[in-house]
């Protein structure tokens, strides 16, 4: 057995995959029982050390910012996170397109038929939240607040009318004493009406999850003042989301002062 035959049974893979992952699944039951009651999608993609296109390795948005050709791959995974079923397509192809064949093979192949879709707010597109509203399939789907209308994310940042989960009881997220283990590790939630009458926008506060994020923009404020520093320096034409150049501000100041 060497290292040839593995490339050589790579095209049977190709050519069979569709059959050898809804067989795995089939016969992975057998091993421990696979929840699909909550199926979890998302899209990466990969780079080629190539410079030319092909029919699949295609020029597109690469999430590792690479200027090399690339092809995506969707993923879904079931309720406890084990890999369900992928597929792979050109990579200058709309991720939110994706994910209605891979979907329907699971329907037909997998015979999974019932499920809760989740995957965040870049494959929110209305076509996949009607294919995912109807077969008593339904979805979740992240939402950005700072995508809401000025109303709705007024309402989504009062502190008030937040239920812990398991409970009835309103809580006003200024009353809560994050320094109980308890508070801090529990999840506050309230919910409000949709964009239309079928969906629900679930707004969730975790005080953990917020000191994680002061943490991460306490450093980012700290290599900020290094870059103002004589030690530091302040690159030019970054557009990474997480660079402390974006908490830098310059201001002209007059003689007088303005």
């Amino acid at each position: 057995y060497e290292l040839y035959d593995s490339y050589r049974a790579l095209k049977v893979l190709a050519n069979e995959s569709d059959y050898i992952q809804s067989e795995l699944y089939k016969n992975s039951n057998i091993v421990t029982k696979r929840d699909v009651s909550t199926l979890y999608y998302d899209c990466t993609n990969y780079y080629f050390e190539i410079e030319m296109e092909d029919e699949l390795r295609k020029y597109g948005k690469s999430k590792e910012h690479r200027p090399n050709p690339i092809v995506t791959m969707g993923l879904f995974m079931d309720s406890k996170g084990m890999p369900l079923s992928f597929d792979i397509y050109e990579g200058n192809k709309n991720e939110q397109l994706t994910l209605r064949p891979l979907e329907e093979k699971i329907i037909r192949d997998f015979e999974v038929k019932e499920f809760i879709f989740c995957s965040d707010s870049g494959l929110a597109s209305k076509r996949n939240k009607l294919l995912n509203s109807i077969g008593n399939r339904k979805y979740v789907i992240t939402q950005s607040i700072k995508k809401l209308k000025k109303d709705d994310k007024e309402c989504a940042l009062d502190h008030s009318q937040f239920r812990k989960i398991g409970s009835n009881h309103f809580i006003n997220l200024d009353d809560l004493d994050e320094t109980k283990e308890a508070v801090f590790n529990s999840v506050y939630y309230k919910e409000m009406p949709g964009m239309n009458d079928s969906e629900t926008i679930i707004i969730t506060y975790s005080p953990k999850y917020k000191k994680y994020q002061q943490l991460i923009r306490e450093k980012q404020i700290s290599r900020a003042r290094e870059m103002l520093s004589n030690h530091g320096k302040i690159k030019k034409g970054t557009k990474n989301p997480n660079d402390p150049k974006r908490l830098i501000k310059e201001v002209c100041i007059t003689e007088n002062g303005e």
